[in-house]
Order: structure tokens, then sequence, then C-alpha cells
């Protein structure tokens, strides 16, 4: 691979922009429409009325699900780790069925804005930071364009639409922006295939490289990615994130009916289809069909990107080369994600201010003067959430990583919280106490990372790199610091270029690094775990707590009527889930293995006895 600046041209800029144009023009379009039909309300703003047809709100909920995040991070992790990442879309499919049967009848019957209070800005502000910061990153990589004036710019659009369209632009610039993502990875996974030599070529890389790894149950929770972590763990993060979430319960409820709301989350079969496995498996696909074009030349290993969040930009300039227009694509890909994540949240962030905390303290104000303080909160959170994704430019976070450990760390308490709320009345406010070990836990990790060996990275090459392109002082690691402790000859003398005390202080701190103990194997934990441990602490230290200061922890008989009505949903929704994936895996798998001319394996036979094992 030849080096090169990666670049817009002006087709590019016109694809950008055409995006952009669009989004804003939906917002506008929705303010305007309000005005003709009369005085808008606040429950306009935040709700769309509760009128909203069932087919753009589902929509709507996949592009949140596939914001920048995914865009950068999902086809990274998947190159890196293998294609066991799609197990993630089996942890998602727990948490639609989940969300659906326990939590969505709850806050529709109850005809609320707001689901809670103080917790959801500590969320939202430190979540829409990082998701705006994504494709600030690749913006500034791609086109050279300063990295604080893209946060600017992702920030300022957002919020103008959001502000002057409510709940009705975000919902319908999420539909415009859903289709924008989906061609964009089509295109990707099409041409990358083609380039690598079709299907078969590409798994048969993979299989070389490891990277058919569906037979991984390590138990180990140090592993980054294993069945459990991203099934268990994922779909802990993903129910924090759906199930209790004020961004995307504000949507939901926005429905004409529980039903339709239910159908939205994915309670039927081909939303499910669409938004797990479509959606999960292109975006991942497109990491392994990238692993097989870089097979011989990784680029970060080889030192032609710093991290692992700038692949996917670099293998769209690759592949593209030459092609107008598609680079484009993919960064309005990419920033659709983010213009679909980061308005919700800046919405979601003002409903709960006017409800929870003005409200109450303006009863005589009228609609109009609401709906204008509405407009105002959404612009103030919108400059909160530009100023967070300056410092999230600091962390040092893949920002898959990071947006997942903030989701776990901030939702999984919230979490923890209305569980205890739903199903033990006892509990009491002590049950704070449990944040601290999810942020503990999150710092911990941020200040000692675990190694690459501990977290099961897969090899990666640079032999058929031109040796012009291999940069040593980027690798990663050990490796790199290695590099710059070789020894060299001077005479019949072999000197070391770092002291000998320096070389074995460095030495010391890798084998301690590879070898994590103590604290730091507690700190080597997976951060899909994450979600799980927090809501676990609050459950438990609120049932401890609220016994230790003598509150009863009863159900009265409305809640025990509560507790086993969501029990007989969760089991027939557990034989419905099990019958889907039945299907899917009997009748998609063999179809996948036998166009690709690959007979059926244990990974296979793994599938089906974990499904089966629903049944029983």
């Amino acid at each position: 691979f030849e080096s090169y600046t990666l670049g817009f041209g002006l087709v590019d800029y016109a694809v950008f922009t055409v995006m952009l144009l669009v989004s804003m023009f939906i917002g506008l379009y929705q303010a305007l429409k309000k005005r003709s039909n009369g005085a808008p309300s606040a429950d306009d703003f935040f709700t769309g009325g509760r009128s909203m047809p069932a087919v753009p709100v589902g929509m709507s909920l996949c592009a949140s699900f596939m914001s920048a995040v995914q865009v950068l991070g999902v086809p990274a992790e998947a190159s890196r780790y293998g294609f066991k990442f799609l197990y993630m879309c089996l942890g998602q499919s727990i948490n639609s069925l989940l969300t659906a049967l326990i939590f969505l009848p709850i806050f529709f019957r109850l005809g609320i804005t707001s689901t809670n209070e103080c917790c959801v800005f500590r969320l939202f502000l430190l979540y829409t930071g990082i998701v705006i910061y994504a494709p600030a990153l690749i913006l500034n990589e791609a086109t050279g364009l300063n990295l604080w004036l893209s946060l600017l710019s992702t920030g300022i659009i957002c919020t103008l639409y959001t502000t002057l369209g409510g709940m009705k632009a975000v919902i319908w610039t999420d539909v415009f922006q859903i289709i924008v993502m989906l061609s964009g990875f089509l295109a990707i996974f099409i041409h990358g295939t083609i380039l690598v030599g079709g299907p078969g070529r590409v798994l048969e890389i993979a299989n070389n490289g490891s990277r058919i790894n569906f037979h991984d149950f390590d138990v180990d929770p140090r592993k980054r990615y294993t069945f459990w972590s991203l099934t268990v763990g994922g779909a802990m993060v993903w129910l924090s994130m759906y199930g209790v979430n004020q961004a995307q319960v504000q949507r939901y409820i926005s429905c004409r009916t529980e039903r339709a709301a239910q159908w939205c989350v994915g309670n039927y079969f081909w939303l499910f289809i669409f938004r797990d496995f479509v959606f999960g498996q292109v975006v991942a696909t497109c990491g392994i069909v990238m692993f097989a074009f870089y097979v011989g030349c990784d680029p970060l290993k080889s030192g032609r990107i710093s991290s692992p969040d700038l692949y996917m930009p670099h293998f769209v300039f690759d592949i593209f080369d030459g092609y107008p227009g598609f680079p484009g694509l993919f960064m309005a890909c990419a920033y659709s994600g983010t213009l679909s994540t980061a308005s919700t949240s800046i919405n979601a962030m003002a409903a709960v201010t006017l409800e929870d905390i003005l409200r109450s303290h303006l009863p005589q104000m009228t609609q109009a003067r609401l709906v204008l303080i509405s407009k105002g909160l959404s612009l103030v959170y919108g400059v909160g959430c530009i100023s967070v994704a300056v410092l999230s430019s600091f962390l040092d976070w893949g920002v898959l990583q990071g947006s997942f450990t903030v989701m776990g760390v901030v939702s999984g308490p919230l979490l923890g919280v209305f569980l205890l709320g739903m199903f033990v009345p006892g509990a009491n406010k002590l049950v704070r106490l449990s944040y601290c070990v999810s942020i503990w836990l999150a710092v911990g990790s941020t200040l000692y990372p675990p190694s690459a060996e501990s977290m099961g990275v897969l090899p990666s090459y640079t032999d058929q790199c031109a040796p012009t392109n291999i940069s040593l002082s980027n690798i990663s690691g050990s490796a790199s610091i290695s590099s710059r402790l070789q020894p060299k000859e001077q005479g019949s003398e072999v000197q070391f270029e770092s002291h000998n005390v320096y070389f074995f202080i460095v030495m010391n701190l890798l084998t301690y690094s590879s070898n994590p103990r103590g604290l730091h194997n507690f700190y080597s934990v997976s951060y899909l775990y994450f979600g799980a441990m927090a809501t676990s602490s609050v459950v438990l230290v609120g049932l401890v707590v609220s016994y230790a200061t003598g509150r009863k922890v009863t159900m009265d008989p409305l809640h025990m009527e509560f507790v086993k009505f969501s029990l007989r949903k969760i089991y027939s929704g557990i034989q419905l889930f099990t019958i889907k994936h039945l299907i899917f895996v009997d009748t998609f798998c063999p179809l996948v293995l036998y166009w690709f001319n690959m007979p059926p394996n244990r990974e296979y036979d793994y599938l089906n006895t974990i499904l089966l094992s629903f049944c029983v």
C-alpha cells in the first residue's frame, strides 16, 4: 500500500452537504408545520403529541442503535476480535424482549414525559459528548478539518434542528438518516468484498486469521469479548439504554397505542430481523472484510493509523480511491448516526428539566411560553454536549469502549434503581451508595488498562507492507517500547540505548501489564460487564441497606400482581424469542454456509445447543 494523504473531493463535499441540508430542512419543515396547525404545546414538542406512527418511531430507534459509535467502533472491534462480535445481536434481542414486556407497558400506561430526574443529566451529557466526538475525529482525519471546528459543527447542526422541530423533527430526520447509514454500509460491504475476491475468499482469509471464532465460551471476565460478555453483559447495557433511558422511552411513548410502541421496540419478527441481524451483521461483517483486505499490512500495526477507531475511514478511502462521492457517503453515514443520537439526547434532557424541575414552579405559564423555554433548554444542552465532546478527546478510550463504559457506569445503576422501585417498594435512598462501585471500576480500568493479551486481541500482520510504511514508533504495547530498547553493537560490546535501570523498570512494567494481579485483575474486567455489575450492586445494596435500616421489603397486592404479570410475559416472550432464533439459525446459517462452500461446523452446533437450552 502506498502512503498518501486522505482528502475529500468536490463530489464528496456535495454528498455530505446534501445530507446536512436535508436534515436541517426536516427540522425547519416540522417547525413551520406546527405553526400552521396552531400554537404547539410542550407535549407536542417532547412527544410529538403522542400520535406518531409506529414505522417512523421504529426506524428512529434503529437509527439511535446505529450511532457514530457503532459506525466507527463495531467494524474495528470485529476486525481485531473476530466474528464472535455478532453475539452482540443476541444481547440486543434479549434487551428488546425485556423492554417490550416489562418497562414499556409501565411507562406508556403512566402517561408521563419524564422517567427520572437528576440521573439523566450525567448520562446524556457524557454519552452524547462521546457520540459527537466520534465523527469529528474522522472528519479531522479524512478532510484535515480542524477537530474543534468539527465538534462545533456537529453540535450546532443537531442543536438547531432539534430546537426548531422538537420530537417530530428528531424522528423524521432519523428515518432519512437510517436510510443513509444502511446505504453507506451496504456500499462498503459489497465493494470491499469484490476487491478481496468474493465472499468465499473473505471467509477463507478470516478463518485462516482466527476471525471465525463463534466457539469462544470462555468464562474469564477479563477477556474483552466472549459469548457471555456479548450476550449477558451486552444485554444489560442495552437494557439500561432502551428500557429506562429517557431518550428511548420518550420516543416509544410518542406512539398512538401501547401495541404500536411494543411493535417499535422489536416485539415483532421483521423489525427484530432488520435491526438486530441485518444491521448488526452488515456492520460487523464490514470489519471482517476490512481484515481480509489488510491481511498482509495491518494499518494500526504498520503505523498508518494511530487508533483502532481510524480503521474504518482509512478502509473507505482505500477501497473507494477513484470513486468520487463514496467517501462522502461514508461521512454522511457516520454523521447521520451522530445527529440521530445527539438530537434525541438533547431533546430528552430538555424534557426532564422542564417536567421535573421547572413546571412545578411555573403553574401559570402558558403553553407558548413553555415551548419557548423548551427550545431554550435544547440550545443550552446542545452547548453542554459540545463542551463534553471537547473533553472526550482527551480520554484514551476507543469510541465504542468509551460509550459503553459511560452507559454501564451511569445507566447501569439507574436500571437497578428502576428494578428496585418496581419490584421492591421497600428500598430507600441509601441505594445511591452503590454508584461508587461502578465509578470506582470505570476509573480504575482507565488508570490501569488491561494488556492486549488479557483482552484477547487476535494477531495481525505487516509482512506484506512496504518497508517505508512501517513506523515502529507507532506500534502499540510492548512492541513499540521493545523496539526502542534493542541493543546495538559497538565493536565487541553490546550497549542499550537507555540506561539499564530504566530498561529493567520498563520490562517489569510490561511483565506486570501482561500478567495482571490483585486490583489490576479487577480493573481488567471487560467493559461490557460494567453495566451488569452496576445494576447487580444497586439491587443487592438496596436490599441489604433497606433491611438493615428497618425498612420492610414487602409487596402490596398490586405489586404482587404486577410481578406475576411480568413473569408470565417474560416466559411467553422467551418461548417466542427462542422460536425466532431457531428459525433464523436453522434456515439462514445453512444457506450461508452452502453459498460460501463451507461445510457446517461446530460453530453452527454451538448456536443450536444454546438456543435449544432456552426451550428446556
